[in-house]
């Protein structure tokens, strides 16, 4: 079974465009949020490392505007040597609106990849 993070939102004001619909990059700051909620769930936040974006993708499906109530599942989809992709969807009544994946990769201070801690490596892979 995948580890899974379930998040709850609604779309503010600031997250719409000037034609009433969510600006596309409020997806990534949210499934965002679900992975800082997975990070804190698991008890890793503290001590979460450095882990800059190395690949993003999405595809909107359906229009979410100002006020629609929404959840964003985000499961880790993969966990390699030094990079975790999630794979993630943000759905309004059950109908996904949007469905998209990212990449992350440690690096170390002068950020060259490293080799993700053996915690991690198993709290992620469950």
């Amino acid at each position: 079974m995948s580890v899974e993070q379930v998040e709850r939102m609604r779309v503010a004001w600031v997250d719409t465009d000037a034609g009433g619909r969510i600006h596309f990059s409020n997806a990534f700051r949210w499934a965002e949020v679900a992975e800082t909620a997975l990070m804190r769930r698991l008890g890793m936040l503290e001590r979460w490392g450095d882990y800059p974006r190395r690949h993003v993708e999405a595809e909107f499906h359906e229009v979410l505007r100002f006020e629609d109530e929404f959840e964003v599942r985000l499961v880790v989809e993969a966990v390699g040597r030094t990079s975790i992709t999630y794979a993630w969807t943000i759905e309004r009544d059950g109908a996904v609106c949007i469905s998209g994946r990212h990449t992350v990769v440690n690096v170390d201070r002068d950020g060259s990849s490293e080799p993700l801690a053996d915690d991690v490596r198993a709290a992620l892979s469950a």
